[in-house]
């Protein structure tokens, strides 16, 4: 390496090509790799966006544990209820209280994120959630089942806001809706790839050999977590640009990337652990809060009734077998995948061509689940299965994008060390609308009686519901606006 001098940098002919204060060893030592090697990708905080999807990854596989344990109720529904003699009232009870745990368990997020940290907090979840499983395979009766699932939605409540909180550690407020739509359409990967699985494994072996799947994967993913997670850069800790050394950065970047004064400016960011909290009701009684969570809540019910009813709805609603319900169990998810992660990388990438985030991540989704509701509105009117089907699915599948988007546009609301809190209080009043629904489907199935037609009046009632929600929701949010009230001094992350 050339000697650098108080004067400048020497050439190679010995002449000064600029004036540089003398630096100290380790600065020498990063500008000399900044000059001698191709930069990697990194993110606004300097981060590598290799190790930030890395890290994105193994909370996607936790995710789809997560909701592969909501998603075996409505697998073993059928198969359970003639074992124990339950009403269909009964299984949507049973769903019903699983999703009423489920909010009240995620009010505990923001605390089990401030003693214990994500890394124990999401261990001691994972744990919990295979022990829950145990009592319904030892001793199965309609009280086990209920009380197990309660303590299986509990344990399971924080988690949504705790892996999110993890995930945005790693992303930018500008990248957050891809990274967000990956860890929502882990339902769609839990459906697509790991409901048809469970369906063979308890036709063919059993009901309870599915808990007992589902309970060593949680177990084995505890193992994989505490092997590799370390929190991002725009996490609580606030360790921008340290998050990985440069030697750590495999990617290589393209021309624009060349230029070592721009990747030394890259690399710095201001530490986000100095923003002050803001007062949590400031942040609660914004517009955009309360709209996102009727918006959410009522995409989540309709979610929550595909977990509980959906294998039930193709098996006694439209005549498939049970092997058929459970494997079609992937069709809306399926489409719901592809509909989700196109429609929120869309969404980021307006954002960063400039298009407000109200447009990009509030009306775009909210119009979405217009379609949506409407189609689900006319479901009873299909008498066709293979376009009940089709109806149901892209109805559902439609609707998604909602979620990933608003807990991005909230997770704007709070400082980042109050994300997990934030987000903890938001997505328990979403699965309000997982409380609700499951339960009011089984009892338009019982009253409906012994052809289906009830499946169908309830999903067109949950598609009333999402078009009024979805015109609310375009009026009143608007996260820029209420961001401003909010944290008028926030520090601006630049998108690119």
């Amino acid at each position: 390496m050339t000697p650098i001098t108080e004067s400048g940098m020497s050439g190679a002919n010995g002449e000064v090509v600029a004036n540089l204060p003398l630096p100290v060893q380790g600065d020498l030592v990063v500008l000399e790799q900044q000059v001698n090697r191709p930069r990697a990708k990194l993110g606004e905080a300097g981060e590598s966006r290799t190790v930030a999807w890395g890290m994105t990854s193994v909370l996607v596989a936790m995710y789809v544990i997560n909701f592969a344990d909501k998603a075996v109720l409505g697998i073993i529904a059928q198969p359970l209820a003639k074992e124990l003699g339950l009403s269909a009232s009964d299984i949507g009870l049973t769903g019903s209280a699983f999703f009423l745990m489920l909010s009240l368990g995620g009010l505990f997020s923001g605390a089990l994120d401030k003693w214990l940290g994500l890394r124990w907090a999401l261990v001691l979840l994972v744990v919990l959630w295979s022990v829950a499983m145990l009592p319904l395979i030892l001793s199965a009766s309609f009280v086990t089942l209920l009380v197990s699932r309660m303590i299986l939605g509990f344990a399971e409540g924080p988690n949504s806001p705790l892996l999110f909180s993890a995930a945005y550690s790693w992303h930018a407020p500008a990248r957050r809706g891809l990274p967000g739509a990956v860890l929502t359409c882990s339902a769609s990967i839990a459906k697509i790839a790991i409901a048809p699985i469970l369906a063979y494994v308890a036709v063919t072996w059993g009901w309870r050999s599915a808990l007992v799947a589902l309970a060593i994967a949680g177990l084995l993913w505890a193992v994989l977590w505490l092997a590799m997670w370390k929190e991002g850069p725009y996490g609580r800790s606030g360790n921008s640009g340290k998050a990985d050394s440069v030697d750590s950065r495999p990617e290589e970047s393209g021309p624009e990337d060349s230029d070592p004064a721009s990747a030394s400016a890259t690399a710095t960011a201001p530490t986000t652990d100095t923003e002050p909290a803001v007062p949590w009701l400031h942040i609660f009684r914004t517009r955009t809060f309360i709209g996102g969570v009727l918006l959410i809540a009522a995409a989540y019910a309709l979610a929550a009734v595909v977990l509980t009813w959906l294998p039930s709805y193709f098996e006694l609603g439209l005549g498939y077998s049970r092997l058929q319900a459970g494997s079609m169990f992937s069709i809306p998810s399926l489409i719901g995948l592809v509909i989700m992660l196109s429609s929120t990388w869309l969404s980021d990438r307006l954002i960063t061509k400039g298009v407000s985030m109200r447009a990009a991540r509030v009306v775009f989704p909210a119009v979405g689940m217009l379609i949506g509701g409407t189609m689900l509105v006319f479901l009873p009117f299909v008498s066709a299965p293979v376009m009940a089907v089709f109806m149901v699915s892209l109805g559902y599948a439609i609707c998604t994008p909602v979620l990933p988007l608003l807990n991005a546009c909230v997770s704007e609301l709070c400082p980042p060390k109050q994300i997990s809190g934030v987000l903890g209080v938001f997505l328990s009043l979403m699965a309000f609308g997982g409380f609700i629904a499951p339960y009011m489907m089984g009892r338009i199935v019982d009253a409906a009686g012994d052809g289906g037609d009830g499946y169908a009046t309830a999903f067109q009632i949950l598609g009333g519901v999402a078009l009024v929600v979805a015109v609310v929701g375009i009026v009143i949010i608007d996260p820029a606006r209420d961001k401003n009230l909010v944290r008028p001094n926030a520090p601006v992350v630049a998108a690119r």
